[in-house]
């Protein structure tokens, strides 16, 4: 294992050449690389939370295209925007691009803020992807971990390491971070990540935050999303309509229709559900 303090400038030098290297020569491309427009970036940002390059792809730009900026997204109803949303899963997200539009529209004049502290006041918006938000659309010098730059780490600098917390990464992050384009740096480091889960055992095995994600099939995630795709092709229906479209028992449907009501993604008017 090799600790922040045994980061020579040489050994921090033959690292950036080491990633740099593979970038020029497998380096990914994606229509949210050839932009700079704050707003696409965002969206692009909570896209790739949780879904791969491969799906976030195909309906990115379809995105960008029914709503091409903050006023537009802001304006549109919830119903259009998990219409155009089907398919990638984790619906929250959907609803938090709304909020984080309408409050980038009353707060910020309608511009993204730069700063990961005021973008961390943003709906829905962590550390974490603050401040990818930051590196990526106004190329700032943040540091931040995610699943591909962690893999990296742990493979170059945690050989004997079998519960490496991001607590131990992070500095070596910052360290090894190339100030004059984080950007470009970024876009490296997660390339040479998904390579090496090509040809390795996935080193992110060895993080003491790795865990695999849970079964999709019959959970509670797929049904709040066969709810509001119901919902969405049909408006205005009863729980009862809602059961008998859904090969769902009673109580479970009842359940998360429920809890997606609480989270602001249906309202009841009468006995009918209809998309917030």
């Amino acid at each position: 294992m090799i600790g922040e303090r045994d980061l020579t400038p040489d050994r921090v030098r033959a690292f950036q050449e080491l990633i740099y290297g593979y970038y020029r020569e497998g380096g990914r491309a994606f229509p949210w690389r050839t932009t700079h427009d704050p707003y696409h970036i965002l969206v692009s940002e909570i896209m790739l939370q949780q879904t791969q390059t491969e799906r976030v792809v195909e309906k990115y730009e379809q995105f960008i295209n029914s709503f091409p900026d903050f006023p537009s997204l802001a304006r549109a109803s919830l119903r259009d925007i998990l219409g155009v949303w089907q398919g990638m899963g984790y619906n929250r997200r959907a609803l938090a691009l709304k909020n984080i539009a309408q409050t980038v529209m009353t707060t910020f004049g309608g511009n993204l803020p730069s700063s990961v502290e005021a973008l961390m006041t943003l709906p829905g918006i962590g550390r974490a992807t603050a401040s990818a938000i930051s590196a990526f659309a106004f190329n700032r010098p943040t540091v931040f971990l995610e699943t591909n730059i962690r893999r990296t780490f742990i493979h170059h600098f945690f050989h004997g390491g079998d519960t490496v917390r991001d607590a131990e990464i992070l500095p070596l992050v910052e360290k090894t971070l190339d100030a004059s384009n984080p950007r470009q740096w970024y876009h490296a480091l997660m390339d040479y990540g998904v390579m090496l889960k090509k040809i390795h055992r996935n080193p992110n095995r060895r993080s003491a935050h790795y865990q695999k994600q849970a079964p999709f099939e019959g959970s509670n995630r797929q049904i709040r999303g066969m709810i509001l795709r119901t919902l969405v092709a049909e408006r205005g229906l009863s729980e009862s309509e809602i059961m008998g479209r859904l090969d769902v028992t009673p109580e479970r449907v009842r359940r998360n229709l429920v809890q997606l009501e609480r989270e602001g993604f249906i309202r009841k008017e009468g006995n009918r559900f209809t998309i917030a």
